[in-house]
């Protein structure tokens, strides 16, 4: 079966890298964490979330990978950018990394971006990442995910009061 074009084009990234993780592409929705863990039958803490956030004072794109179940800390992200940050609206995340929110997959975007990548995802030897779409997915192994995005693997998440 043929992927969509953006699909198409993460696998394209993954197999330049020499990964060999396949894309599955849904009819349903796997745009948020909870719809792609029903999709793929796993724990909303394995989904990769891809949020995208601008640097106030440079512009810069920020790409933060985070489990699906955690709250972003955005003052921990800005002390690691170095700047002050908010989040991206959707013409600034396609002109960034072509493809549109809900779909934004850990590689294979448009221009470099600065990346960091939860240090929950890498609790779980499998985890699941968007491929370009809001309905495309593939299962990769945790520990590919710093390799294949070259990201800084921080705490991202909101602590527990």
């Amino acid at each position: 079966m043929s992927l969509s074009s953006s699909a198409q084009k993460v696998q394209d990234a993954l197999e330049e890298l020499g990964y060999d993780y396949e894309i599955v592409e849904f009819d349903e929705s796997t745009r948020t964490a909870k719809e792609a863990a029903t999709r793929v039958r796993c724990e909303v803490e394995q989904i990769v979330k891809s949020l995208i956030f601008k640097g106030k004072k440079t512009g810069k794109a920020i790409l933060i990978l985070t489990s699906g179940a955690n709250q972003v800390d955005i003052k921990r992200i800005k002390s690691h950018a170095e700047e002050k940050i908010g989040r991206a609206d959707p013409a600034f995340v396609r002109e960034r990394t072509g493809y549109a929110i809900g779909g934004i997959p850990p590689l294979g975007h448009l221009n470099p971006i600065e990346t960091y990548v939860d240090v929950d995802l890498l609790r779980f030897e499998e985890i699941w990442a968007a491929a370009g779409t809001p309905n495309a997915v593939f299962k990769m192994n945790s520990s590919d995910l710093q390799k294949m995005t070259e990201g800084r693997i921080i705490q991202v998440k909101v602590e527990d009061k």
